[in-house]
């Protein structure tokens, strides 16, 4: 995997570990959830384009 990828995807994922400290688990999947979705959505439209 690239650098571009793999850096945002890490980034992203300390995020979430740092604000999620204070939700519960329940808001914490749905959070993550949402989170994937979306990385996985712009991955789809980054390689439609090219």
């Amino acid at each position: 995997m690239r650098p571009e990828i793999i850096v945002p995807v890490l980034m992203s994922c300390a995020l979430l570990w740092w604000i999620g400290r204070s939700m519960g688990w329940t808001t914490r999947l749905m959070v993550v959830s949402i989170t994937l979705v979306l990385v996985v959505a712009i991955l789809m439209i980054e390689r439609a384009i090219q």
